[in-house]
């Protein structure tokens, strides 16, 4: 019996996962939740964006769904998520791309992201008329991000990585980047290319069947697997993965749309990718082959949520994720 932590979060959050667990606990009775809370209604409750008892729950459990968080507006306000990440040593960020909708070309790439440094590191300052931020990249990240990439490749059968930085810029950090990307994959017989983020980018919208793995840091990746989720669909088509050395947090790429919250209309396809995702790291690879297919036969029957123009809801499709579950049971 896996012990998962799950945190609903805020907006959207509770109603994606509310449908993701039910397309669990309808498929498996080998996960036990516990719930914990951090984000808006976490603070308003403990005083805390990310309380004590919720860090208690991570490091007491076998991994995390997480749904959605609201940001405030406040120039104080450190993020809950980033924290997490950083505090567990989530270093590795995986966000699959791949076509469920009929008609659109055939995208099956992974972006993977180093998940811990780069300027999301939340060193920012004022000197007078000027701001500054610290951007970090660090041998030892870097390294193991890398691995990590490679492994990857390796484990799913990927032929090629395509290693995206700006060093032509930032000689220094980037450079860094680049420098041991070279070094790790010059024995390896994976295909390989560096590429520009900017070239990237162009890529990604004129020809993005080109790609197969993406390796970047933190900022690009993170922009770029928004644009990529975009030539699927949008971001309720996309999952990811914080991964760790012994711990890991599975999450949707999309934030927490508090416009639509509460009106069954948020997509959540991306959130049960993401249990799907976890599955496969507690080794239920069976259960989650089952998610998969489900979800591709409900897009191929035709459905369409209301995120790309339909009329089925949070609820409906999560229905329908279980009927086609059952059928092949």
């Amino acid at each position: 019996m896996h012990r998962v932590c799950v945190i609903p979060g805020d907006g959207i959050g509770p109603e994606v996962m509310d449908a993701c667990l039910k397309v669990l606990e309808n498929l498996t009775d080998n996960l036990k939740f516990v719930h914990a809370e951090i984000g808006v209604n976490a603070y308003k409750k403990y005083g805390k964006y990310l309380p004590e008892e919720t860090v208690q729950l991570l490091q007491h459990t076998d991994a995390c769904l997480f749904g959605a968080l609201t940001t405030p507006s406040s120039p104080d306000y450190r993020s809950p998520l980033l924290a997490i990440r950083q505090g567990l040593k989530l270093y590795a960020n995986v966000r699959p791309v791949r076509t469920l909708l009929p008609g659109r070309p055939e995208i099956d790439m992974v972006i993977i992201r180093e998940n811990t440094e780069d300027l999301y590191v939340g060193l920012e300052e004022y000197h007078g008329s000027y701001a500054v931020a610290a951007k970090i990249v660090t041998r030892e990240a870097s390294e193991r991000i890398v691995n990590f990439a490679l492994d990857y490749a390796r484990k799913h059968g990927r032929k090629k990585i395509a290693c995206v930085h700006k060093s032509n810029v930032l000689r220094k950090t980037d450079g860094l980047f680049a420098e041991i990307f070279r070094e790790k994959v010059a024995d390896e017989e994976v295909e390989t290319e560096e590429v520009y983020v900017d070239t990237c980018a162009l890529r990604l919208v004129t020809s993005p069947e080109r790609f197969d793995v993406i390796l970047t840091l933190n900022l690009y990746g993170d922009i770029l697997s928004d644009l990529a989720a975009g030539l699927v669909g949008g971001l309720g088509f996309a999952p990811s993965a914080n991964i760790g050395e012994s711990y890991a947090m599975f999450e949707p790429v999309h934030g927490s749309a508090p416009d639509i919250a509460g009106k069954d209309a948020a997509n959540p396809t991306a959130m049960i990718l993401s249990a799907a995702m976890m599955l496969d790291y507690l080794k239920m690879e069976e259960e989650a082959a089952r998610i998969r297919k489900a979800i591709a036969a409900v897009y191929a029957s035709g459905v369409k949520t209301r995120d790309i123009g339909g009329e089925t809801g949070t609820k409906k499709f999560a229905d329908l994720i279980v009927k086609e579950i059952e059928k092949g049971s």
